[in-house]
C-alpha cells in the first residue's frame, strides 16, 4: 500500500470525482483510475459504487474513509514532529564518555571550552562503559567520545571511520588502603575489570605488551574504575585505578600506591570523532577543542 494512494482516494472525494481528482493530483485520470484499483485490491472491497453516475462510497469506502484521514492525519504529525526533533538533534552536542571520565575531567574541560568561545548549542553527555560508547559512536548516536586511549588496546574506532586528538594524560596504576598487608601486588586480593570496561582493555593490553602475568583470579570485579576504587578504599584488596580518580584519596591517606613504576600504564585522555562532516555546531566545537589541544598533543587518525 502506497499513501498517494489515500492521497488519491481523498481527493475523489474531494474533487466530487475522478477528472477532478486526476488534475489536482496532477496525473492521468486513467493513472489515477488505476491507483484507485490496487487501493481497493489492497483492501480487499470496492470502495467507490461504480454504478451511478456521481461519486459514492461503498460501505467500505464510507468506514475506510475515516480511517485513510486519520491515518494520513497521523503521518503529517509524526512527520512534523520527526523534523522538530531533527532540527533540535542537530543543535545539540551530543558525547559520550567512559564514567571516570565524566565525573572528573569532562566538566572542568568543558569550562576551559566555554571561557575560550561561547558554546550556544545544548550539550549532552551519555556516561557508559568502553564498549556501550564505542556503540553509541558506531550507530551515529554520539558526536563525540571522551575516553582513555591506550596504543596497544584494541579499539572499534578504527582511523580510516574516525580521528581523534589528544587532551591529557593519565595513569593507570594499582592501588589499596593503607591497612592492607601485604603490598605486594601479586600477592593481594585483586579486584578487576570486566571485559566492558575500556580500563580492563587497557590493563590487559599492556600486560601482554609487557610480558606481564595478570594476577591471580579476581575476588571482585565491576566495569566502573569508581567501584573498584571503592572496593579497595574498604581494604578488599587492589585494583588498577586511573589517577585521576583517585589522586584526592592519595593525597589524603585513604589509599596508597601498591607497586611500583614498572606496575603503572601510562594512558592517554583523547577525543573522537567520526571522519564524516558533522553538524555546524559539533564542527565548530572540534575546531575550538583541537586549537586548545594543540599544545599538549597532536591529532590523529
Amino acid at each position: 500500500m502506497e499513501i498517494a494512494w489515500l492521497e488519491d482516494f481523498l481527493a475523489v472525494l474531494d474533487e466530487g470525482g475522478f477528472s477532478r481528482a486526476a488534475e489536482r493530483r496532477a496525473v492521468s485520470q486513467p493513472a489515477l483510475s488505476r491507483r484507485i484499483r490496487s487501493l481497493e485490491q489492497w483492501v480487499g472491497a470496492a470502495l467507490f459504487d461504480r454504478n451511478t453516475h456521481s461519486v459514492r462510497l461503498t460501505a467500505a469506502g464510507d468506514r475506510f474513509r475515516l480511517v485513510a484521514e486519520e491515518t494520513l492525519r497521523r503521518l503529517e504529525i509524526g512527520r512534523e514532529e520527526a523534523f522538530g526533533a531533527a532540527q533540535a538533534a542537530s543543535g545539540t552536542l551530543r558525547f559520550a564518555a567512559t564514567h571516570a571520565l565524566s565525573l572528573t575531567f569532562f566538566p572542568l574541560w568543558l569550562r576551559k571550552l566555554e571561557a575560550a568561545a561561547p558554546i550556544e548549542s545544548t550539550v549532552q553527555l551519555t556516561a557508559d562503559n568502553m564498549v556501550a560508547c564505542e556503540r553509541l559512536m558506531v550507530e551515529g548516536r554520539a558526536q563525540f567520545l571522551l575516553c582513555h586511549h591506550h596504543r596497544e588496546a584494541a579499539s572499534r574506532l578504527t582511523n580510516d571511520a574516525f580521528r581523534s586528538i589528544h587532551l591529557g594524560q593519565d595513569i593507570l596504576l594499582p592501588v589499596m588502603a593503607p591497612s592492607l598487608q601485604p603490598r605486594d601486588v601479586a600477592a593481594a586480593p585483586f579486584l578487576a575489570y570486566t571485559s566492558e570496561s575500556g580500563m580492563g582493555r587497557i590493563l590487559a593490553a599492556a600486560w601482554v605488551a609487557s610480558g606481564t602475568r595478570a594476577p591471580a583470579e579476581p575476588v571482585f570485579a565491576s566495569h566502573l574504575a569508581s567501584v573498584l576504587a571503592t572496593m579497595a578504599r574498604d581494604g578488599r584488596g587492589v585494583a588498577w585505578s586511573p589517577l585521576c580518580l583517585v589522586a584526592e584519596d592519595l593525597a589524603t591517606g585513604r589509599l596508597v600506591r601498591a607497586g611500583g613504576a614498572a606496575d603503572e600504564v601510562p594512558m592517554e585522555i583523547r577525543l573522537f570523532r567520526p571522519k564524516a562532516r558533522q553538524s555546524p555546531g559539533a564542527e565548530a566545537l572540534w575546531l575550538l577543542a583541537a586549537g586548545l589541544a594543540s599544545t599538549s598533543g597532536e591529532e590523529r587518525g
